[in-house]
């Protein structure tokens, strides 16, 4: 073989190295891309009261690229306190510096809807606001300015989203996980209707994202959905959706939180969170919402106990979730939990079994409504 056809059988090696080589650098560069969407559709927990730059919960959004992460007073698998949440002053340093570790900026949120529902108790120092069973006995300007307090302190403290009110209707005051508790303004589903326009309002005021819930209703259930499934096909009223139907019809557009509840009447085989014809066919085609769809805790009884983590995760976003919350506060704490669904959900997404539409239209809608609330660095 003579030099000049060595030489030319080099070349194009060399080229041919190369031009397979691009193909697998832009798959990397792809995978970086969408892994850097999916990471923004979780809201993940973590334990911890305070953070550096090498805490879990630091390396994961940094890594992951989160979306947003939700504080609790209590840590359920060990049932200790504190896990997030001491006082005022502690509160709100660990949300600065949650900030301050994130490269993108996130939603900072907690279950305060006031009553036994309330991560800001008055023994730790923060306001108390009524259960809304007990709002729902007063006016609705009562009911907002209890929400324009409560917002007030949110706000001051650093977090922008609060998963409040519950719009469940109190078809079964007997209800162990919505009834009993006072979750619920009324079994008048317009005056929960109205009620809840009247807190959305007051914390709006103070610039704070709501999420409405449990839909399409828990509040005729019988058992709760953190222990295990719970099937409301006997005991289900259709006005249970009035208030989603009239809140959407006059404009709301912040998010509705999912429920882990069966009517097979609806869906014979799937909870709500995990079924399109709850999500694409009810919320979005039928009532028309045009907001972020989040979950409910992807770690409750309900999913974990009937599914496994990957058939769960790909189900709850085809189903046309754009967010789903992985607490680490259910029965197990699990550091891996937002890293195995990151990896889930890519994967699905190569294999086809999640379109990329779906993430491209969720991530966009997240977006949106961060840029709505001035959520930025």
């Amino acid at each position: 073989m003579n030099n000049i056809l060595k030489i030319f059988l080099i070349i194009v090696s060399i080229s041919a190295i190369a031009y397979l080589g691009s193909f697998y650098y832009q798959d990397q560069e792809d995978d970086y891309e969408l892994k850097q969407k999916i990471g923004q559709m979780l809201i993940i927990g973590f334990r911890g009261t305070e953070i550096d730059r090498t805490s879990y919960i630091s390396k994961a959004i940094n890594i992951l690229n989160i979306g947003g992460v939700i504080l609790f007073d209590k840590d359920n698998p060990s049932g200790e306190f504190p896990r997030n949440i001491i006082d005022y002053n502690q509160t709100k340093k660990l949300i600065e510096d949650l900030n301050r570790y994130s490269p993108t900026p996130l939603f900072i949120s907690v279950d305060a809807e006031g009553g036994y529902i309330n991560r800001l108790k008055t023994k730790y120092g923060f306001t108390n606001i009524p259960s809304a069973e007990q709002m729902g006995k007063g006016t609705t300007e009562e009911t907002k300015n209890q929400a324009d307090i409560l917002g007030q302190q949110l706000n001051a403290l650093g977090f922008n989203m609060n998963f409040a009110p519950d719009v469940d209707v109190n078809v079964n005051p007997e209800n162990p996980v919505i009834g009993f508790l006072e979750r619920s303004f009324s079994v008048d589903p317009i005056k929960v209707y109205e009620h809840a326009s009247s807190f959305i309002e007051g914390l709006h005021q103070n610039n704070i994202i709501t999420a409405i819930k449990h839909f399409p209703g828990h509040g005729s259930s019988t058992s709760d959905s953190h222990l295990g499934i719970v099937d409301v096909t006997n005991t289900y009223q259709q006005d249970e959706l009035i208030p989603y139907q009239k809140l959407i019809e006059n404009g709301y557009s912040d998010m509705v939180m999912t429920a882990h509840i069966i009517n097979t009447n609806i869906d014979p085989i799937y909870p709500a969170t995990l079924s399109p014809l709850f999500i694409k066919n009810i919320l979005r085609d039928q009532l028309k919402f045009t907001g972020v769809v989040v979950s409910d805790d992807m770690q409750m009884g309900a999913i974990v106990d009937n599914y496994g983590y990957d058939e769960a995760i790909i189900k709850a976003i085809n189903a046309g979730c754009d967010m789903l919350i992985i607490s680490n506060n259910g029965k197990t704490y699990d550091e891996k939990a937002p890293y195995d669904a990151v990896d889930i959900i890519l994967k699905a997404v190569k294999d086809g079994e999640i379109s990329i539409e779906q993430i491209n239209d969720s991530y966009n809608r997240i977006q949106a409504l961060k840029e709505k609330y001035g959520i930025k660095k």
